[in-house]
């Protein structure tokens, strides 16, 4: 694109953390975006979200780097906890001796502060609310999309960020069939005040536990400065199909499904504030995710499951490696080359990462004995095992620059 040519229209479909993490990534790079949310307002949804290295790094860049520590947790380490009796099986440290590893923090943090610490760095721009997305029409002119309230718009690149339920993916793609987990998750926020110790356990202290167990596995961490304690269960349900995050579960029948278990586990489920309840689904890898002027991005390209705490962050990945590939893009062929290049380099990752998430999970849940004692046995080399995760930079390594 040459000084003098004008930078694409951009619009992006979904005003998540994805959504938005592209519009402050393309602003970085001089190019304003238009946003499109089909809510009509901004909520406090979901709970905790862990942002490693290979995101907070990004973060960082972005400007958001103070923002993000303003409200977020740095732990200390990462243990994991027998099921029963809480004992403390393993440990890894994180804080100091990560960031020195990995090159930047990993912080946890309440997904509500880190969508509106992205909003407030969009501060300016322009994000419309109550546009759901229904028609998605490109000819060689650009792309034509309309909303359910009746508004039309052209741009000359347009972005799916509107989550694992995408429109805009089923509109230029068609549907695509949802992956059942067999499983369901069960999320919520307890205060710090209210949690007694336990083995291990200090709900004052900055870490992550992990419980993993026959069947099923819970996992905590603090969040909001270290008032709550976030949580995510994990329980087989067969029946449970609604795929949602804003479910109401029950702490009772949460309880229930963890008889059983340490007190520390259940006295988290006990004092939460509620349950949020969503039916675990993934979807298998696309075989593609660009036309010639539109492209997915996050969950709308690659919705994985939980276990390996990388939604967020493959999304924020995904942004800034998209801005920097659209920042020199400007006549239609080099937009088509941009989203190419973009999919290529993100697609093998991502897949890799979905496929991961699948395993984690099983792995989180197999039975006492020598299955458990091999799952445990690889615990003790997890950081060498997720290093090619949180060792990324997905700006320097792919060659853009930074």
């Amino acid at each position: 694109m040459s000084p003098a040519q004008a930078s694409p229209r951009v619009a992006v479909v979904g005003a998540g953390i994805g959504g938005l993490a592209t519009a402050v990534a393309l602003r970085r790079r001089g190019i304003e975006a238009t946003v499109y949310e089909q809510a009509e307002g901004f909520a406090e949804v979901g709970a905790g979200v862990a942002i490693g290295a290979n995101a907070s790094r990004l973060l960082d860049r972005l400007g958001l780097g103070d923002a993000l520590r303003a409200d977020a947790v740095l732990p200390s380490h990462a243990q994991f906890h027998r099921w029963a009796s809480g004992e403390v099986f393993c440990s890894h440290e994180l804080g100091d001796h990560y960031a020195g590893r990995f090159g930047s923090p990993y912080y946890t943090v309440h997904r509500g502060h880190l969508h509106q610490l992205l909003l407030d760095g969009f501060a300016g721009g322009t994000v419309h609310l109550g546009h759901k997305c229904t028609s998605v029409t490109e000819d060689a002119h650009g792309v034509e999309l309309v909303f359910g309230n009746g508004v039309t718009t052209r741009a000359d690149v347009v972005i799916g960020a509107d989550g694992v339920h995408s429109a805009l993916r089923e509109a230029v793609w068609g549907p695509q069939e949802a992956t059942f987990s067999g499983t369901s998750g069960l999320r919520g926020l307890t205060p710090v005040d209210d949690l007694p110790p336990g083995p291990g356990f200090d709900p004052r202290e900055p870490a992550l536990w992990l419980f993993p167990g026959p069947g099923r596995h819970f996992i905590c961490y603090p969040v909001s400065g270290g008032r709550l304690i976030n949580f995510l269960a994990v329980v087989p349900d067969r029946h449970w199909t609604r795929e949602s995050w804003v479910t109401r579960g029950d702490v009772g029948e949460a309880v229930a499904a963890f008889d059983g278990w340490n007190a520390v586990v259940t006295s988290i489920l006990a004092g939460a504030r509620s349950v949020g309840k969503w039916a675990l689904y993934d979807r298998e890898p696309l075989s593609r995710w660009s036309t010639s002027r539109v492209t997915l991005l996050g969950d709308a390209a690659h919705a994985m499951l939980p276990h390996h705490g990388q939604g967020a962050n493959q999304a924020i990945e995904d942004a800034v490696v998209l801005a920097g590939l659209l920042s020199g893009a400007g006549e239609p062929a080099e937009i088509a080359g941009a989203l190419r290049r973009y999919e290529a380099l993100r697609k093998p990752r991502s897949r890799q990462l979905q496929i991961g998430s699948r395993v984690n999970g099983k792995c989180f849940q197999v039975p006492d004995g020598p299955q458990a004692r091999e799952r445990d046995e690889r615990l003790k080399h997890l950081p060498d095992n997720v290093a090619w995760i949180h060792g990324f930079d997905a700006e320097a390594e792919l060659g853009l620059g930074v």
